[in-house]
């Protein structure tokens, strides 16, 4: 008896998950919808409607409360509570799903509401594989000036073969015809930025995207990370409302900038700016948007503000809308805080140890240096690396960057010495 109830029990959990599971996919939620005749043909009439506005058809009065109707009588359904994931396969598919669904989220112009994908902190993370960097590391042969962050950001990136493959794809495509309309195809640029954000581990991206610098020379390097001759550039600046138009017809950017203004949304009253509280998903909703129509980029060598590539001349009465479109990155707080204490941890306290990790790989010449570099590091991280992490955890806007991270640097150095330990 005891038996069965534990087999009951065990199922019922099972097909409580696999619900979860097929209520948080919207291509499973769509699937399911479709075997139902009365959610058919509801999710048929919405399929039109998205239709409609993709197409910028006029809706007379009965057509938009016939599309609203249809929203609302979609009632518990599956599709009204779903959601995509970052990297899924389909993701195309399941965001055309989500705004079928929840077309009138766009009547408000670009205010778009809510996000179509899942909270990044219920999403699985990237997990680097130190136990291979290591062993590449043991046997590589770094070379350039270590004082530059964003050089040490490519060498690490060159230790990985999908990260070196897939920054060498798109710089291929984005440097063919660069700074020529032409010739520069912006579309394959940027679908290979992308790939690149989309399917590297972030330990890797966000070290080349977001790393300190102290001079122009290696501005220069952060600022050319996205090839902005072609992915970023026109030769002369559109209108910022045609820079959203565009992007509001396209299903990816669409969902980036929905992901952007819920994570990266300012607020005044907020100590590290956020309203939402959570640099983490902040700065991945940021990454998000490169290698979309409304690509962000910094502006000079010599600063860390971001903006659009665009103007708000000659808007006429839409003046207003168009300086919020351009405000959303240029006088965003919650952004500029993220992307500032993103940096400055790596200024500060995690400095010693990332120095010391890579200065180290210069010089591996087998076990004995691998031993000697484990006991270093091991009496470094002892002492410092706690201390450290107390220091940062009181800071309202640093602490919350790594909230979502897979492994943070203090944390490598702490198991480096296991990693590098003669077997």
């Amino acid at each position: 008896m005891g038996l069965a109830l534990l087999l009951g029990l065990l199922l019922c959990r099972a097909a409580g998950d696999l619900l979860a599971l097929l209520r948080s996919d919207c291509i499973a939620a769509e699937q399911l919808c479709l075997s139902d005749a009365a959610c058919n043909g509801t999710y048929r009439t919405l399929e039109n409607c998205a239709l409609a506005k993709t197409r910028l058809l006029p809706l007379d009065h009965d057509s938009r409360v016939r599309c609203l109707n249809a929203e609302l009588d979609l009632g518990n359904s599956s599709l009204l509570h779903c959601k995509c994931h970052r990297r899924m396969k389909r993701q195309e598919h399941c965001l055309r799903v989500f705004w079928t669904v929840h077309s009138s989220m766009t009547d408000g112009y670009f205010n778009l509401e809510t996000s179509p994908y899942e909270n990044p902190a219920n999403e699985g993370h990237w997990k680097t594989d130190y136990n291979k960097l290591a062993a590449l590391l043991s046997g590589s042969q770094l070379a350039g000036d270590a004082t530059n962050p964003c050089l040490k950001a490519t060498h690490v990136c060159n230790l990985s073969k999908k990260c070196v493959r897939l920054r060498t794809d798109y710089a291929s495509i984005c440097t063919r015809g660069a700074g020529s309309e032409d010739r520069c195809d912006r579309r394959k640029c940027h679908r290979g930025l992308r790939n690149f954000f989309e399917k590297v581990p972030e330990d890797f991206t966000k070290r080349i995207l977001f790393c300190p610098c102290q001079d122009e020379l290696c501005g220069e390097r952060r600022r050319k990370t996205i090839v902005p001759d072609c992915s970023f550039q026109y030769n002369t600046k559109p209108n910022c409302l045609w820079l959203l138009d565009s992007c509001l017809e396209d299903h990816i950017c669409k969902s980036r900038l929905a992901d952007f203004q819920q994570n990266c949304q300012p607020a005044d009253t907020s100590p590290d700016g956020c309203s939402q509280h959570n640099h983490a998903a902040c700065l991945q909703a940021y990454m998000g948007m490169i290698g979309t129509p409304m690509t962000p980029n910094y502006v000079s060598n010599s600063s860390v503000e971001i903006s659009l590539w665009c103007t708000c001349e000659s808007s006429g009465n839409q003046k207003e809308k168009c300086d919020q479109i351009l405000s959303m990155f240029e006088s965003n707080k919650c952004l500029e805080n993220t992307i500032w204490s993103q940096m400055h941890l790596k200024q500060t306290a995690l400095e010693r140890q990332e120095d010391l990790f890579y200065s180290s790989s210069l010089n591996f010449q087998g076990d004995s240096a691998s031993t000697a570099l484990a006991s270093e590091i091991s009496q470094v991280a002892e002492g410092k690396t706690q201390r450290d992490i107390s220091e940062h955890s009181s800071m309202p806007m640093a602490s919350s960057v790594y909230s979502g991270a897979a492994i943070s640097w203090p944390s490598l150095a702490l198991f480096l010495p296991l990693l590098l330990s003669p077997r």
